[in-house]
């Protein structure tokens, strides 16, 4: 008689990501992102951090904080020539001012400088105030409602898409929604919002360190904790982005 094969169990889209998810905090470990110290300069530092390298927003931010700047009213209160000058290791930094004076203005006028205020405005509102704004797009309103407000938002970047495409999970077109809608699915049986936004910020952190350790422009599948899933389900060969 034939020796019997144990079948793989056919694993959907959502099903797989949580299981990368899961085999990603056993490599890893708890991230406790966003490495901040308020949620101010957690605000201050995802407006900056778009378009640039982590490393120039922590000079700028540096520049804030040895002024005593990360305090909102002193932060609304700067001129916005000197907060061009002291965010500008971060790039951008016209554009940069008038998003991060906007959003001041936005919180001080709808919610009385209150961060704790906005926070607890429901996510689809706070989300569409901040997409509003110029020179906010979703990747970085997500970020604010994920790690400013501890609201369950997923963040999608460059790194998820490159996990996602790369093991098949999403078609080469998919676009943001798309990214975002497969990612919570992952959590769909999360009813709590807070528990859901601890996953939402530990999957987020997790991925940004295995987009950073082996999912590159140039992958490197060799060594990475996710080789398994591309072993079983596309035969070690990622799909390419």
């Amino acid at each position: 008689m034939p020796a019997r094969t144990t079948a793989i169990p056919q694993l959907n889209s959502a099903q797989r990501l949580r299981a990368l998810y899961e085999t990603l905090a056993a490599a890893y470990g708890p991230q406790h992102w966003w490495p901040s110290q308020s949620p101010l300069e957690t605000i201050v530092g995802a407006c900056l951090t778009q378009g640039t390298a982590w490393t120039a927003v922590e000079r700028s931010l540096s520049n804030l904080r040895q002024r005593n700047l990360l305090r909102f009213d002193a932060l609304r209160a700067l001129p916005i020539a000197e907060l061009r000058s002291l965010i500008r290791p971060s790039g951008f930094m016209q554009r940069k001012a008038a998003t991060l004076h906007a959003l001041l203005d936005l919180i001080h006028h709808e919610y009385g400088g209150s961060i704790e205020r906005f926070a607890r405005v429901p996510l689809p509102t706070a989300r569409a105030q901040l997409l509003a704004i110029s020179g906010i797009g979703p990747e970085t309103a997500d970020a604010i409602l994920l790690y400013a407000l501890n609201q369950p938002a997923m963040v999608v970047d460059e790194y998820l898409r490159r996990v996602a495409l790369r093991h098949g999970l999403a078609p080469a077109h998919a676009g943001y929604a798309t990214l975002q809608q497969l990612a919570l699915s992952a959590f769909a049986d999360e009813q709590n919002p807070a528990a859901l936004a601890d996953h939402c910020n530990e999957f987020h952190a997790l991925i940004v360190q295995i987009g950073k350790d082996h999912c590159r422009r140039t992958p490197d599948c060799a060594h990475c904790p996710l080789r398994a899933d591309l072993d079983t389900h596309l035969h070690g060969r990622p799909v390419s982005c």
